[in-house]
């Protein structure tokens, strides 16, 4: 089966930057990229659907402007379109199920109010058993690169070095696909990778719980010993990527959106959760945040 990122596009400007994103991302990764559409009729279409034309032709043609834009930027890049009259949840789960990647578009509202995650891609994140990308809308490749000296085409941006990596890393609990995931997008990018982990101190290691200035040596210590642990078969197998920790006492959400600024792609996790316990699927509260705030396309991947 040939490999592929799926992408889920609609009229958006937030949907056609994803589009372009997984297909820079399905070039790094020499696999196809599938642009998908769904639609379905409805009594009263949206005010976006103009009078003169059905809902089918509408979807269609929205389909096509999302093709002939990501084929005209990416000439040779396999590309595969589908346009389906079903639920695009219920759809894109299906083609997650089969693709690397699943990448969607996510609307920006400004540094202040963060990020809106639609319902749709709330819900796919929380289930889907592949990775989710969400690409904020005007994103561009030139966003994926460290600033390019003044003079330097657009067309020399790719030989800009990427922007870095950054890796949210909770050692409490086994996480080798998140890990992976991240030391495999520093590698195709040539980009550094930052992991990041952020932990508070119990009130037994503080004066009166708020007050103190600096977490306990011996606590900082043992969180450093552990990051190390979880790092070093990874750094051994990817060889050619530099990876810098950083241990700080913070909550995690804060730091990891603190530390997003200027990075090309965050990674985070989320716990894929036993549901005959009676848990529906979740995304946590720091994964949560990081999709809200987070200025650059973020990367869910779940895990144990």
């Amino acid at each position: 089966m040939q490999r592929h990122v799926t992408v889920g596009v609609d009229e958006s400007t937030e949907s056609l930057a994803a589009a372009h994103w997984a297909a820079r991302e399905a070039l790094r990764r020499g696999a196809e990229v599938r642009l998908v559409h769904t639609w379905a009729w409805h009594p009263r279409p949206s005010a976006s659907v103009p009078a003169d034309v059905s809902e089918r032709r509408w979807a269609e043609q929205t389909l096509d402007r999302a093709v002939v834009s990501v084929r005209s930027a990416h000439p040779g890049l396999r590309l595969v379109d589908r346009l389906v009259a079903d639920s695009p949840v219920d759809t894109l789960l299906e083609e997650a199920e089969k693709a690397e990647l699943l990448v969607l578009g996510s609307r920006g509202l400004g540094a202040v109010t963060g990020f809106v995650v639609g319902s749709v891609s709330q819900r796919l994140v929380a289930r889907s058993p592949r990775p989710v990308v969400l690409v904020r809308a005007r994103q561009t490749l030139a966003d994926e690169h460290l600033p390019a000296p003044d003079g330097i085409s657009p067309e020399e941006i790719p030989e800009t070095p990427y922007r870095d990596v950054l890796l949210g890393l909770d050692t409490s609990r086994p996480c080798d696909e998140l890990v992976e995931f991240a030391f495999a997008a520093a590698a195709r990018r040539d980009a550094r990778l930052r992991v990041l982990h952020a932990y508070r101190v119990p009130a037994a290691h503080t004066v009166d719980d708020t007050s103190a200035p600096t977490p306990a040596p011996e606590l900082l210590a043992a969180r450093e010993r552990a990051v190390v642990a979880t790092l070093r078969p990874w750094c051994d197998k990817f060889p050619g990527v530099p990876v810098v920790e950083s241990v700080v006492r913070e909550r995690a959400a804060n730091a990891l959106v603190q530390a997003a600024t200027g990075a090309g792609l965050v990674v985070v996790g989320r716990r894929i959760r036993d549901t005959s316990l009676g848990i529906g699927p979740q995304v946590g509260p720091v994964t949560h945040a990081v999709l809200h705030h987070a200025g650059c396309p973020v990367a869910v991947v779940p895990h144990p």
